[in-house]
C-alpha cells in the first residue's frame, strides 16, 4: 500500500513561502520593467490607451500564473502575450467602430519630449500614422508593428500571431506595401512643425482668414470625433477654404473664453483648446511640405482622460 507523503514541516512550508514571494516578485519586476514597452505595443495596435490598459491587465494575469524557469526570453514572452491580447481586443474594438458616431479618431497621448526625439516611434504614434494603420485587417496591423516599429524577427512574430514565418514575411510586404501608399510624403522638421502650427494658432485666435488659408494645404482635411458626446464634424471636411472658415465661424464666435496651449502630443506638435478653464478639444496635425494637411480634432471627453499628466511610450 502507497504511503500517503507527510505534511510539510513548519520550515519546509517558510522555505516554499518564501520561494514562492521571490518568483513572484520577479515576474513583478519583470513586468514592470517591460510595461512601457507593452503599452507601446498594445496602444500601436488598438489606438485606445483605456483598451490598451486593460490589454496589460489582461497580460499580467497570464504573466503571474507563468513558470518562469521555462521562459527564455521574458521580453519575447511578455510582448507575444500583449499581442495576442491586443488581436482579440481589435476584433472587438472593430465592431465596436461600426457602430461609432461620426469619425473615429485615435486617443490623443501626451508625450514625453523622448518620444519626439526618437523620429521612428514619434512617427508611427502620429495621429496620421495611426490611422492608416486603422486601414489595415488585424493581422498585418500586428505585423507591421512588430517589425516595422519594435523591429521583431519574423519567427518571433510568428509565435506572437500564430502564423508561419513564411506567412509573416508575405503579410509584413503586403501590409509595407499599403501603409507606404498611404503615409504622409515628405519630411517635415520639428521647427517647420512649430512654425506652421504658431501661425495657425495666431490666424485662429485673431480671426484672420487669409492668414489661416496660407498656412493650410489647398486640399487639407478636417476629422472630427465628438463621439456622439460632443459636437463634432460627422464627416471630412476637405478644402482650405471650407475648413477655414468651419474653424473660424466655429471657435472664434464661442460665447465663452477659448485659450489655445501648444503641447507635445503622440509625439508631435499639437494644439489643446480650452474653453472657460475646462479642456475641451486637442487638434494634432499633419504637415506636409511646410502646411497643414491634416486637422484631427479629439473632443469626445471619454477620449481626452490622458491628457492630464505625460505618457511614457518606448521601444
Amino acid at each position: 500500500m502507497r504511503e500517503t507523503p507527510p505534511e510539510p514541516n513548519e520550515r519546509e512550508k517558510l522555505v516554499t513561502s518564501e520561494n514562492n514571494g521571490r518568483e513572484q516578485g520577479d515576474a513583478t519586476e519583470s513586468f514592470v520593467a517591460h510595461r512601457n514597452l507593452l503599452f507601446t505595443v498594445a496602444y500601436e495596435m488598438l489606438g485606445s490607451a483605456a483598451d490598451a490598459e486593460d490589454v496589460l491587465q489582461e497580460t499580467w494575469l497570464k504573466w503571474a500564473g507563468v513558470d518562469l524557469d521555462t521562459v527564455r526570453d521574458r521580453r519575447a514572452y511578455l510582448v507575444r502575450v500583449t499581442t495576442r491580447q491586443a488581436l482579440n481586443r481589435l476584433r472587438t474594438l472593430g465592431r465596436r467602430k461600426e457602430s461609432y458616431v461620426g469619425s473615429w479618431l485615435p486617443e490623443p497621448l501626451l508625450t514625453t519630449p523622448d518620444v519626439a526625439e526618437d523620429v521612428e516611434l514619434a512617427d508611427s504614434v502620429s495621429m496620421a500614422m495611426m490611422l492608416v494603420l486603422e486601414t489595415l485587417a488585424p493581422v498585418e496591423r500586428a505585423v507591421f508593428v512588430l517589425r516595422e516599429v519594435f523591429d521583431l524577427g519574423y519567427d518571433e512574430i510568428a509565435e506572437a500571431v500564430e502564423k508561419s514565418p513564411a506567412a509573416v514575411r508575405q503579410i509584413a510586404h503586403r501590409a509595407r506595401a499599403h501603409v507606404a501608399a498611404r503615409r504622409p510624403r515628405g519630411e517635415v522638421s520639428a521647427t517647420e512643425s512649430r512654425e506652421a502650427l504658431a501661425a495657425f494658432q495666431r490666424a485662429v485666435e485673431t480671426g484672420d482668414l487669409q492668414g489661416l488659408l496660407d498656412v493650410l494645404s489647398p486640399d487639407v482635411v478636417l476629422l472630427g470625433d465628438g463621439g456622439g458626446i460632443k459636437q463634432a464634424v460627422l464627416r471630412p471636411i476637405v478644402g482650405a477654404d471650407k475648413v477655414a472658415r468651419l474653424m473660424l465661424g466655429g471657435l472664434v464666435k464661442l460665447p465663452v473664453v477659448m485659450t489655445m496651449d501648444p503641447a507635445q502630443v503622440n509625439g508631435h506638435p499639437a494644439l489643446v483648446i480650452r474653453l472657460d478653464g475646462e479642456l475641451d478639444t486637442v487638434v494634432a496635425v499633419r504637415f506636409e511640405a511646410g502646411r497643414i494637411t491634416g486637422l484631427y480634432a479629439v473632443r469626445n471627453p471619454e477620449k481626452l482622460s490622458r491628457m492630464g499628466e505625460e505618457t511614457v511610450l518606448s521601444r
